[in-house]
């Protein structure tokens, strides 16, 4: 099988980040790349880099509080240049002024709180996927 669809996990704690590869990674890692990024500035030069390679970013799952840009800027930024990218916050700390943002500007699908499941966090991909025919 060849992978040609990329899932993006963008979180500024490294410890998060080990978590999500943990739970979700692997099983993840059967159908689609997995990438992960510590800022929205790495996240937006990986998914220039996947662009240039016509390779389609599925998915984005963020944060919401990071250094340099919030959540939903970023995700309002990758809205205005991909907009069929699925678009998930996984946050604990998002304000609702935040999430309504990125729902209006950005079409997030699903914001999922910190701490969350596994089981959460794949489901609202797997939705998030089957709406967005991905």
């Amino acid at each position: 099988m060849v992978k040609d669809k990329v899932i993006l996990f963008v979180d500024d704690e490294e410890l998060i980040l080990s978590s999500i590869r943990s739970q979700v990674g692997e099983e993840l890692s059967k159908q689609f790349i997995i990438e992960y990024a510590s800022s929205a500035q790495e996240a937006i030069e990986l998914i220039e880099d996947y662009e240039i390679d016509k390779i389609k970013i599925a998915a984005i799952v963020t944060d919401w509080l990071m250094p340099g840009m919030k959540g939903d800027k970023f995700l309002i930024d990758v809205h205005k240049r991909y907009p069929n990218i699925l678009k998930i916050m996984l946050t604990g700390q998002a304000d609702k002024k935040a999430i309504n943002n990125a729902q209006r500007e950005a079409q997030l699908f699903r914001c999922i709180e910190k701490p969350w499941t596994k089981e959460e966090l794949l489901k609202a991909i797997d939705e998030g996927l089957e709406v967005y025919q991905l």
